[in-house]
């Protein structure tokens, strides 16, 4: 499940019961903690919290909107390298560019190229719901340029109504798609048809949601 990147925020909000459960209306109360990892972009080692539902009993790792799901990557470094997939490059050019294994980027990119189209839509509807008067942007005749468009689009949205600061700096737009896709931007299945994928507050800080 994926939660704001401030841990001092998430364990205030855990323990006064105010994360709620994906798969039920309970809420997650504090749980342990899931295992220690080295995120590749990220100074510190990452030790995500557990949060446990006390009506249907499962436990979920929350982590942070700034990585993805079973990603050792951080959310900015994939992203580094779908904006330059989205430039031209190759995915050995932007693994050396970024210290990552071609066959690494290789993999984000196909990925995401099966389902260009999927997010794209997905991203319009975050904005759509969370902007005022938004206008859909134009097609720019590249499927990846297009998607780059909506999360553009789904970002002006997002820190335009709840602000473009939060506890930890500025909103990124990757940390939108994070949280937009539930930290699933890249997982098998997303987007889902039933639209299901909990909500994160990128910008904790600000009220309204």
């Amino acid at each position: 499940m994926t939660v704001e990147a401030d841990p001092v925020r998430v364990e205030s909000r855990l323990t006064a019961g105010q994360v709620g459960c994906p798969d039920c209306p309970g809420v997650l109360r504090p749980w342990g903690w899931g295992r220690r990892r080295s995120v590749h972009g990220m100074d510190a080692a990452l030790r995500p919290r557990r949060g446990r539902c006390g009506v249907c009993r499962v436990t979920h790792v929350l982590l942070p909107v700034t990585v993805l799901l079973r990603r050792a990557y951080a959310a900015e470094v994939i992203g580094a390298a779908l904006l330059a997939r989205a430039g031209g490059q190759g995915h050995r050019s932007i693994g050396a560019a970024l210290l990552v294994p071609a066959a690494t980027v290789r993999g984000w990119l196909r990925v995401l190229a099966g389902r260009l189209d999927a997010a794209r839509v997905h991203l319009l509807q975050v904005a759509h719901r969370a902007g005022v008067d938004m206008s859909v942007p134009e097609g720019l005749g590249c499927p990846w340029r297009d998607l780059l468009a909506a999360l553009g689009a789904a970002t002006a949205a997002v820190t335009g109504r709840f602000g473009a600061v939060g506890v930890l700096g500025p909103v990124t737009a990757w940390q939108v798609a994070v949280a937009c896709s539930a930290g699933r931007l890249l997982a098998p299945g997303w987007p889902t048809s039933a639209g299901r994928e909990p909500a994160t507050r990128v910008a904790p800080d600000v009220r309204g949601g």
